[in-house]
């Protein structure tokens, strides 16, 4: 017996040194692109640099619905008026390098730079770290012409309080470090406050934070699935939520010295 089953590890061991195991669901090592967002916000940067008007789409929540993302991109390529696109986070569904790899992929087709911000499901497993590889900092900003266009990780929950989400710091460096080139801002988030997501004991006080970033105009969100254009806290800083890509539309929004517009689009 003892003989057999000596015989049996040595046979396993030699087969799983001959085998080559290329695929693990916690696997971080990122093939391709990397690097994405500061990429691209340079290139926004440039392309917009002086300018009074720019336009941006939103898309959010592609996780696996690989189909609608690709006409998405088709839909948005067909537009001649865009500066950039944002996707407002849940690229993945479970957190894995397969999923992330294969929305960039889609998104690369995209004719205008884009930027990504972090999902709920964008931080499940080790989603957390391929995000950071892949696309950059989970809080960011950057000057789209006279608009400072700040993108917040608001996703609380995920975190259980090992990292401050929202990041107030953060938040206040955007305040005291306004560029002198921005007139007016927006902001960006996966999970917008009063969903189960988001830490709501502090939503009083992110409204007090993000109110200061000078001349907010608006904020915008997905997660929720549906598109929302909601007033939240009563203080005239619209809401809007951005439809899940299954439903085959974007958000197209204008800024320029008249103030703003916002349209929901179907592709």
């Amino acid at each position: 017996m003892r003989k057999r089953r000596l015989c049996y590890t040595v046979s396993v061991a030699v087969m799983l040194a001959s085998c080559q195991v290329d695929f693990h669901p916690y696997d971080t090592r990122v093939e391709g692109d990397t690097g994405i967002n500061a990429r691209n916000i340079a290139r926004i940067e440039t392309a917009t640099e002086g300018r009074r008007e720019i336009r941006f789409a939103v898309i959010s929540d592609t996780q696996r619905w690989y189909d609608e993302t690709s006409d998405a991109v088709e839909a948005l390529n067909g537009r001649d008026d865009l500066d950039f696109v944002v996707h407002a986070g849940d690229m993945a569904d479970f957190g894995m390098k397969a999923e992330f790899e294969r929305m960039r992929d889609i998104l690369a087709r995209l004719d205008v730079p884009y930027v990504a911000v972090i999902g709920n499901h964008d931080c499940l497993a080790t989603g957390e770290e391929l995000f950071e590889e892949m696309f950059g900092e989970v809080d960011f900003a950057f000057t789209a012409g006279n608009v400072r266009v700040v993108c917040l990780n608001t996703n609380a929950l995920e975190f259980d309080r090992d990292k401050p989400v929202p990041d107030f710091g953060y938040i206040e460096r955007q305040v005291l470090e306004f560029p002198a080139e921005a007139e007016k801002s927006v902001v960006v988030m996966h999970a917008r406050p009063f969903t189960e997501q988001f830490d709501n004991n502090v939503a009083r006080v992110f409204e007090y934070a993000v109110s200061n970033i000078p001349r907010l105009q608006f904020c915008v969100n997905g997660h929720n699935h549906t598109y929302m254009a909601d007033d939240l806290f009563g203080d005239g800083v619209i809401y809007y939520g951005c439809e899940n890509i299954a439903k085959r539309s974007y958000l197209l929004f204008t800024i320029d010295d008249d103030g703003y517009e916002c349209e929901k689009v179907e592709f």
